[in-house]
């Protein structure tokens, strides 16, 4: 007689045909896993057999075969109506007697007569395959008591194998419905709904980046993160400094976490959770510890070695025990997918941005909006429609491939909404909090999520280009292209483009958009008015400690890039703000002078020497020495900005020295940029202190034309390759050649002029830092120079 329930520390993935992807996966597991430190709770699983034999009772398999024969999924009220029928039909079909009788005794040997609570989830044997992912194509119970609740979990789960979003991907998918068997899992519940939970993907969900481990996390059950009914907390670990034993952490962003999913004392079907509010102190606060991030990363790693491709993970934390465990692994679907070719897209114009969030998918798509309260107005998404919905569920699949683009109130990077936004291809914002509300229904708009992490929608159609890269090895090319990188939420991406590593590692974006305040505001955080304190304080939600939210949010920023890049040099300036753009950050106008010219006052060297902002200078040491040291990632050099005299320069190279960071030690280099005429005209002198210059040909063609780059008035005027800007350059390159010292360019010349590359090339410069958006252009133009000659 064939078994109609097994124990899941039995199963392995060879038995993938008969208990389906996530139960053979869980017993693959516990079975392989559990002596390397990877906990999964167990249970029981009905077998296919089980289903099969359920559904050739009184003919049910055929009325099924019958109904979806010549069903068009596509017309949504067929849709509903088969489904509901088929899944009526289920319900009122008994389970076998044998069926019923094995569930007994397994429960029996589960609970030990105990009040346990358990899940029951699907397992379909074509879900969870390489090629296309299942999940949440069939129903969860949680929160399940005793032997009747649970027979009747399994009878629901049976029939959600014919919910109408799981027809309808079957057919998309190209799956014949009559192939797919189901699988009841029953499990230990993992009590999260007194911790937290979430999803781990062993890859960057947006870049497929590979080194990375990305983890959202949120208080209570994990369903909420999964149905996008909540922002999460989110971190990203870096695979290699996790295994050689240093901080692995390279960023942290808090969500909002706003409700969370608990036990309810409702004892029926789908009613036994119930979602509460989150205490707003505990909002404001990280949901899990560095120590648990680091646990989670260890796991997750583990299991992706052991399957051998990127995973797509569930986990709890237990609020009883404070363990962590793994309730789900399945492969990921979308990234690990991903071929050698890239798509870009840059917008032309922009407009009025009416809400933020977000961003999934790198893309822009645009279109009329429809706003959707619930899944009785999806026949109004009409295709090339702008999607927007407090969330969504997977009821919803069958119009989401119709839209250009998906908007979202509620959800983060690994929701449901995200999910599937990735695997059609199209943009999502997601977690913008009030979508539904401030966009206009039938309104035109244009959905950006190529900007960054933060998605954007913008008011009308606006134009957009899309240019298509093929990553296939490119000629080789007498210079090293490396890339300027602002933005670390980029890096991961960008890492993609063939390169040399990055020539310019801006600290300015990092300190204006993850950190937000001025440095001395933090030191004097105890001294700071009422107004200043709140927005400092909203600022650094999360972090405990003023001055150390601003050195850890700045190494986080700096790691995220240099890991991106590792092991290629990555090569970061330290901060050159000027004293007006200083000023606008919070607290920044107690601070700052009033300069009638900051262009040419209080930046780069000046500022770290200086008695006023030296301590503020030591936090960006104290970063710079946390990657490089406590992180591993010694690809990252320092490069200084805006040197005026040589003595200027030797002095922040000693106090580099004095906090930590020496010229020469675990092979840290100290670059210069040569921005201003005394910098070229004294490059002997300056060298005596330096490990090489890169040259800044904004400020040195500025200061060298006796012209304001800002102003509009002399702007035409601005240009690179003008004969004294070409001197200074020139002498830059033949200074540091003659001391075999390093020497590129990390100015927007090179990309905006493919001549002036060809010429910086032909004086023998080392590298040049561009833009990515012209790597690959200005690579093939100087290749096929040098093809030429």
């Amino acid at each position: 007689m064939k078994p109609y329930v097994i124990p899941m520390e039995e199963l392995g993935m060879g038995d993938l045909e008969a208990v389906g992807g996530k139960n053979s996966s869980l017993g693959e597991m516990i079975s392989n896993l559990s002596n390397l430190g990877v906990t999964v709770p167990g249970g029981f699983a009905t077998t296919a057999d089980a289903y099969r034999d359920f559904l050739a009772h009184k003919g049910l398999d055929n009325r099924i075969r019958e109904t979806l024969a010549d069903l068009d999924v596509d017309d949504i009220s067929a849709l509903v109506t088969a489904g509901s029928q088929i899944r009526q039909w289920i319900i009122e079909t008994p389970l076998p007697e044998k069926l019923k009788n094995e569930i007994s005794i397994a429960w029996d040997k589960m609970s030990g007569g105990k009040d346990i609570s358990v899940a029951v989830r699907s397992s379909a044997t074509a879900e969870d395959l390489p090629d296309a992912s299942f999940a949440g194509q069939q129903e969860t119970f949680l929160n399940v008591r005793g032997i009747d609740e649970v027979i009747e979990a399994i009878h629901h789960v049976f029939a959600s194998l014919f919910n109408d979003r799981a027809i309808a991907y079957r057919v998309h998918q190209g799956f014949d419905h009559s192939l797919v068997a189901l699988s009841a899992g029953i499990q230990y519940m993992v009590r999260s709904d007194l911790g937290a939970a979430g999803v781990i993907f062993t890859l960057d969900t947006e870049s497929g980046f590979r080194d990375a481990v990305f983890i959202t996390s949120s208080y209570g059950l994990g369903e909420t993160v999964v149905q996008g009914a909540v922002n999460p907390d989110e971190f990203y670990v870096y695979k290699p400094t996790l295994e050689s034993g240093h901080f692995p952490i390279l960023r942290k962003n808090l969500g909002t976490k706003a409700i969370k999913m608990v036990y309810s004392d409702d004892r029926r079907p789908g009613h036994t959770v119930a979602t509460v509010d989150v205490d707003e102190a505990d909002s404001h606060k990280f949901s899990l510890t560095d120590e648990d991030i680091i646990k989670l990363a260890r796991m997750a790693v583990t299991i992706e070695k052991h399957y051998g491709r990127p995973m797509d993970i569930e986990w709890g934390k237990d609020g009883t025990d404070g363990k962590l465990y793994i309730l789900q692994a399945r492969p990921e679907t979308v990234q690990s997918r991903s071929g050698r070719t890239i798509q870009r897209f840059t917008l032309k114009t922009t407009s009025p941005i009416i809400c933020r969030g977000r961003s999934i998918g790198q893309k822009i798509g645009s279109g009329r909006v429809r706003v959707i309260h619930d899944v009785s107005e999806m026949s109004r998404v009409q295709t090339g429609d702008v999607l927007v919905a407090d969330m969504t569920d997977p009821d919803w699949e069958p119009v989401m491939k119709r839209a250009a683009a998906i908007v979202t109130n509620r959800g983060g990077r690994t929701c449901h909404a995200a999910i599937i936004a990735r695997e059609l291809g199209i943009p999502a914002v997601v977690g913008c909090g009030s979508a539904t509300a401030v966009i206009p229904d039938g309104a035109n708009v244009t959905v950006s999520c190529a900007e960054g992490d933060e998605g954007k929608v913008y008011e009308g159609l606006l134009k957009f280009d899309r240019t298509q890269i093929e990553l296939d090895e490119l000629p080789d090319i007498p210079v090293k292209i490396m890339m300027n990188v602002g933005n670390p939420d980029r890096s991961f991406d960008f890492a993609s483009i063939p390169n040399h590593g990055v020539g310019l590692a801006r600290l300015e974006f990092i300190i204006n958009r993850m950190i937000g305040v001025h440095p001395k505001a933090l030191l004097d955080y105890d001294k700071l008015d009422e107004d200043t304190l709140l927005a400092v304080n909203e600022q650094m939600a999360g972090y405990g400690d003023p001055v150390e939210f601003y050195v850890d949010k700045l190494a986080e920023g700096i790691a995220t890039i240099a890991a991106a890049f590792n092991p290629q040099p990555v090569i970061v300036r330290l901060s050159d703000f000027k004293s007006n753009e200083y000023a606008n950050l919070i607290g920044g106008e107690i601070y700052e002078p009033r300069e009638e010219n900051p262009m040419l006052g209080f930046r780069g060297a000046a500022r770290y020497v200086s008695d006023s902002f030296k301590p503020c200078f030591e936090l960006e040491c104290r970063a710079l020495k946390k990657v490089r040291n406590e992180m591993g990632l010694k690809n990252v050099q320092i490069m200084v900005p805006f040197v005026r005299t040589v003595e200027q320069g030797r002095q922040v190279v000693e106090l580099l020295s004095e906090n930590g960071l020496e010229r020469g030690q675990d092979d840290l280099k100290i670059i210069m940029m040569s921005e201003l005429p005394t910098n070229a005209l004294l490059a002997d002198k300056y060298l005596e202190h330096f490990d090489g210059m890169s040259i800044g040909s904004n400020d040195m063609t500025q200061l060298m034309l006796g012209l304001d780059r800002d102003s509009g008035l002399v702007a035409d005027l601005f240009d690179e390759r003008d004969e004294a800007v070409k001197a200074v350059l020139e002498m830059t390159i033949k200074a540091c050649k003659a001391q075999n010292k390093y020497v590129g360019i990390c100015g927007q010349g090179p990309s905006d002029h493919p001549d002036l590359a060809r010429w910086l090339v032909e004086q023998g410069i080392e590298s040049m830092s561009l833009n990515p958006d012209s790597v690959v252009e200005t690579w093939l133009f100087l290749a096929g120079q040098s093809v030429d000659k």
